[in-house]
Formats: structure tokens, C-alpha cells, sequence
């Protein structure tokens, strides 16, 4: 097995580098990330103009191409310096060019792929519900009754990142209500934004802050039958190739916030004197970066691995729970050690670590907690259902 970055994927990753480097390295993007409410409208635009939400789209309809692979070298090397802020190119990513590419009719790729290629559309994912949180299904009140040319939809989202600003909703929601299984009777629409009866509300939190997390409510909101993605009723058995495509992506995002973290580390003892030497002369933070390099090596592995066998069309759900868990908790570790070894800086807005460890620790729940990753895992090893 080749551990190493083909040609063309090693000279796309110099790309986003030099892009990154250029446009928002790490003191742009951290005055950027301290607007909470103010959306990276810019951010978006250059990532347009950059060709980055084209990675991943066919070509026939006007994507770049690029394999699960490529679109990991493009989160990485993004979430190097912007950590959390990559999310404003992954949401749309995986909630409309994955899901519309692997579920939608010929006529909604026609109409939507292109589009996202160009940057010209925003999508975001309302799955979560208030009440159940990863119990997607059992908690799930949101409901789809079908009317005349369409469907009426009511119900509340929660934590659907970027929702505010997205043109469609990538919506899950109850079309029967008496399923025979509670993984049955779900339909997937791609909800306008802007229909009536649809209103968002940002939520203050920790960290992920100026991408926006938000609240959704639905009353009596009418999509047409036109905007049904998929099989209705069967969304669930269709959502897990955008839910591994999700993990995935996030795993590549939690890697190159370990490259982050690892750098500035490495810079700051090679730079701060204390007790009359280096600081990077001390065998205990030694240590520690020897740790977040072994994390970032298991964290490149496990993700490259996921990513290498849904680009071959494998199935990938357990390898995709196994790369968010790791990649999610060393993230969160590296960047905590990342803190400790600035000491009193590290604690301070104006350096990087407190960043990379606010939006990090997000991934530690979601999009799925590391406990209900762990019980998919187990599971997959023949153990019973632990929940």
C-alpha cells in the first residue's frame, strides 16, 4: 500500500498552501473567527474565485473532479490555519454537492452542481432535532405531509451550521408516520432558505463562531415535489454516504488542526528563554511534541485510509467512525497541550491554540458524539446493540 500523496494530489496540496499562506494565514484567521455573528461572506468568495468549491463535482457538471482524497488534502491544508473556519467551503461540500452527486435525478444535478461549482450556492444541513441530539431518529418530530404538487413540512432544527446565510436546507424529516422501523419513513428535501414559514436563529457558542450554528423552525413550509431528493421514505439508507463523506472531510479538518497546533509549538520553543536556556531544551515539552506527532501521524492514517476506501466505492462506515473519533480527541488534546506549552500566551485571544482548542472540542460531540462513534464500532465487531 502507497502511504504517499500521488503527484497530482501532492502539487494540489502546494496550491492551497501558498493560497492559504497568502489570503489567511493564522493572524487573519483568527481576527476573522472573533466575529461571531458576522458570517465570512469574503472567505467564501475567494474560496469561489480559488476553484474550491469545484473540487469533488464531476466535470460534466462543471466541478474540478477530484476524488474523496482530494477533497481531504483541500480540508487539511485549509484547516491548518483556518480550523474551524473550513467549514464555510466543507458544509456545502458534503451537504449539496455529495448529496445531490450521489442521490439527486439528472434534472437537480443539472440545476444544482454546477452552481455549487461556481460558488453560487450555499447549503447547509438541518438533521439535528432539540430533543435528540445524535438520536436522530427515535427523537425525530419533524414532520413531511404530502399535498397537492408537493410536500408541507413543520418542525425545529438545531446546530445547522450556516443555515442563516445557506440558499437550501439539506433537510431530514418524518414523510411516515408509522414506519415499520424507525430507520424507514424519512425523506430528504432540499429546502429554499427564503420559502415562507422557514426562520433561523444563530446560537452563541465557544468556538466555530463566525461560520454560525443555528436553530430552524418550519411551520407549514411547502417544497415542491420537484425538490425531493432521492427515494421518499428511504432517506436514511441514502444519508450514509453523506454522513461517512461528513466524518471524513471532518477527520481531514482535525489533521490539519494537529499541523497547526504542532507548528506553533515547535516555533514558540525554539524562540521563548526561560531559566536561562530555550524552552524547547526542556525534555517534558519535548515530550509532548513528540506525542502530537505521533497523534498527527495516526490522525493522517486513519483519515487517508477512510477516505481511500469510499473513493473506491467500499463500504467505510466503521473506518469513517474510527477517523472522527481519533482525529476529533487528539485535535482537542494537541491543541490543550498546545495551550500549556505557551503557558500564559497560550491562554491569551491573540495566539492560536485557545482557537484551535474551542473549535476542536465541537468535534468531540458532533456531528456525532466519540460515545455513539464508539457504539457503531463495537457493534461492528459483533457485539450487541448498546443503545
Amino acid at each position: 500500500m502507497d502511504f504517499v500523496l500521488d503527484e497530482e494530489n501532492e502539487a494540489f496540496r502546494n496550491v492551497v498552501r501558498d493560497w492559504v499562506e497568502k489570503n489567511y494565514p493564522k493572524d487573519a484567521a483568527r481576527d476573522l473567527e472573533m466575529q461571531e455573528f458576522d458570517y465570512p461572506f469574503e472567505l467564501w468568495d475567494k474560496m469561489s474565485a480559488a476553484g474550491f468549491h469545484a473540487v469533488g463535482i464531476d466535470e460534466q457538471y462543471g466541478g474540478a473532479g477530484g476524488t474523496v482524497l482530494t477533497q481531504v488534502v483541500l480540508a487539511r491544508e485549509l484547516a491548518r490555519s483556518l480550523a474551524g473556519l473550513t467549514w464555510t467551503w466543507g458544509i456545502s461540500s458534503f451537504a449539496g454537492a455529495k448529496s445531490v452527486g450521489l442521490y439527486g435525478s439528472e434534472e437537480q444535478k443539472q440545476r444544482f452542481l454546477p452552481e455549487l461549482a461556481k460558488g453560487n450556492l450555499r447549503f447547509s444541513i438541518a438533521v439535528t432535532e432539540p430533543s435528540g441530539g445524535t438520536d436522530l431518529l427515535g427523537a425525530m418530530k419533524t414532520t413531511a405531509t404530502r399535498v397537492d404538487g408537493g410536500w408541507r413540512i413543520n418542525g425545529q432544527k438545531i446546530w445547522s451550521t450556516a443555515s442563516h446565510v445557506a440558499d437550501y436546507l439539506l433537510l431530514l424529516a418524518r414523510s411516515d408516520p408509522k414506519p415499520e422501523k424507525k430507520t424507514q419513513g424519512k425523506t430528504l428535501f432540499l429546502v429554499p432558505r427564503t420559502t415562507d414559514g422557514v426562520e433561523t436563529r444563530q446560537i452563541p457558542k465557544l468556538g466555530m463562531r463566525a461560520v454560525g450554528s443555528c436553530e430552524v423552525y418550519l411551520e407549514d413550509v411547502f417544497v415542491p415535489d420537484d425538490l425531493v431528493l432521492g427515494e421518499p421514505g428511504a432517506a436514511w439508507y441514502m444519508m450514509l454516504g453523506t454522513l461517512n463523506n461528513e466524518r471524513i472531510i471532518l477527520s481531514a479538518l482535525c489533521t490539519g488542526i494537529i499541523d497547526g497546533v504542532l507548528e506553533d509549538a515547535v516555533e514558540y520553543m525554539n524562540t521563548r528563554s526561560a531559566f536561562g536556556k530555550k524552552i524547547g531544551e526542556f525534555q517534558a515539552l519535548q515530550h509532548y511534541v513528540a506525542d502530537m506527532v505521533m497523534w498527527q501521524k495516526q490522525a493522517e492514517l486513519m483519515t487517508y485510509h477512510a477516505a481511500w476506501l469510499q473513493s473506491t466505492g467500499a463500504p467505510c462506515g466503521t473506518e469513517s467512525n474510527m477517523a472522527k473519533v481519533i482525529t476529533s480527541e487528539y485535535a482537542n488534546r494537541a491543541a490543550d497541550l498546545g495551550i500549556q506549552i505557551l503557558g500564559g500566551m497560550g491562554y491569551a485571544a491573540e495566539t492560536n491554540a485557545q482557537r484551535y482548542w474551542r473549535d476542536s472540542r465541537l468535534f468531540r460531540i458532533g456531528p456525532i458524539t466519540s460515545e455513539m462513534a464508539r457504539n457503531a464500532i463495537a457493534e461492528s465487531m459483533g457485539l450487541p446493540r448498546s443503545f
